[in-house]
């Protein structure tokens, strides 16, 4: 009977960590869409960066510093690698806005979707993801199904 309890609160916990990191990811990617498309629109990078700082020591100043300019460039690079929302909110089921914030620094689609693939179907860990970032897992494994073009090479 204690061990049952024991599950259904363990469960319990677990959807309501996925709940509350989805949440807080998709109001991330909202900010990031909103400061994209409202707020810069277009605007020279160094107008823009004052402007991100401004922004972020007015919300700062009203949030803490969770709004800081370096977490709101994290949030307007989330909106500009996913530009569709359901897309956003179907990953962040899935996986952490930690790991979401390593994967949107890939600027190759290929190697991001790689290692966004790996993680959902490996349940990987954001330390087991820089790891395999780190030890190149991706270059290893497309030039391990390509031996002939390197041979020729």
């Amino acid at each position: 009977m204690a061990s049952d309890i024991r599950q259904l609160i363990v469960e319990a916990r677990a959807g309501l960590a996925t709940t509350v990191n989805s949440a807080l990811t998709m109001l991330y990617w909202r900010i990031g869409q909103r400061i994209r498309t409202q707020v810069l629109q277009g605007g020279r990078a160094e107008y823009s960066e004052q402007i991100v700082n401004s922004l972020a020591q007015q919300l700062e100043a009203d949030h803490g510093r969770g709004f800081g300019s370096k977490n709101l460039r994290h949030m307007l690079r989330l909106a500009e690698v996913f530009e569709a929302q359901d897309i956003v909110y179907a990953l962040s089921r899935q996986l952490s806005w930690t790991h979401l914030r390593t994967l949107i620094y890939i600027d190759d689609p290929l190697k991001r979707n790689f290692y966004l693939g790996m993680c959902r179907t490996e349940g990987w860990s954001t330390r087991t993801l820089q790891g395999r970032l780190d030890s190149m897992l991706f270059e290893r494994t497309a030039l391990s199904r390509q031996p002939d073009e390197l041979v020729a090479t």
